[in-house]
């Protein structure tokens, strides 16, 4: 549902975006690493306003971004606020299939301009830039329902008997070193995914976030979420080319004005988020 405030808001982003333009990154900037690789070839803001869209590289694979089933279409928290986004500069988006292993390498290479969201991680910050958060969630385990009372803490994930399921390429993978050091991790690479090996038995566990494992428990009741304090906190946000602070500047000032008028919280809310 779109709202009043929305061509203010269009017009408030069209002066940002001439502003922003023409201006040029300060030497003091951190985010993101060097500046000199995007200056080069100038913002992809400029690339994305003259072409008139946006490529967006995206997994499709987990409760933020999917494709639905009864659609066809791409759906999620991940995908409206992409929308939201493209609406707002009037241009189309132009989806990239790609995958968790592959997220920042495709952003280096140029394949997309943005991906969706995706959890901060200082592996990921030295290659690309991140935006401002837009979400952020919690770390859970995620097990079959009938074993649920084998894990009632976080020294019982951190056993050398459990194996623990991770997707390969995501946060998670770093995190379960992290979080349960003394367990057999196995990263899992898409389009296979972690929860599936807790489902067939392959692993114990599988670590995820709170969000996804919600989801995933209501769509499988033989899965659980053990009465465990969630672990580690971690923003999301868009990743961007490296040194790329025009458009991550642009791309910023647009998530403060949603989080001001309350679109990005109603977004979130709609999502169950």
């Amino acid at each position: 549902m779109r709202h009043g405030y929305r061509p203010v808001l269009g017009l408030f982003l069209l002066v940002m975006v001439i502003l922003m333009v023409g201006c040029t990154p300060s030497e003091g900037g951190t985010q993101g690493g060097d500046s000199s690789a995007a200056g080069s070839r100038g913002s992809a803001l400029d690339q994305i306003l003259e072409r008139g869209s946006i490529r967006v590289g995206t997994t499709g694979d987990y409760f933020l971004s999917f494709i639905d089933p009864e659609t066809g279409e791409r759906a999620g928290f991940e995908i409206e606020l992409v929308q939201m986004l493209a609406e707002d500069l009037d241009i189309e988006v132009e989806w990239v299939q790609t995958d968790w292993a592959n997220l920042i390498s495709g952003i280096a290479a140029g394949k997309y301009d943005i991906t969706g969201a995706a959890s901060y991680n200082m592996g990921r910050a030295r290659s690309a830039g991140y935006t401002n958060p837009v979400l952020d969630y919690g770390t859970v385990p995620l097990v079959l329902a009938a074993r649920v009372g084998e894990f009632s803490t976080w020294e019982d994930v951190n056993s050398g008997n459990v194996t623990v399921a991770v997707r390969q390429g995501t946060s998670f993978e770093d995190l379960s070193r992290v979080i349960a050091p003394e367990a057999q991790i196995t990263a899992i690479a898409s389009p296979a995914t972690e929860y599936q090996e807790v489902l067939t038995g392959k692993a114990d566990l599988a670590l995820t976030s709170s969000i996804d494992a919600a989801n995933l428990v209501s769509q499988y009741p033989q899965l659980a979420i053990p009465d465990l304090p969630a672990r580690v906190r971690t923003p999301i946000g868009m990743l961007t080319p490296r040194g790329d602070f025009t458009l991550i500047n642009f791309l910023n000032t647009w998530i403060a004005s949603q989080e001001y008028s309350g679109a990005l919280e109603e977004l979130r809310q709609r999502w169950n988020l």
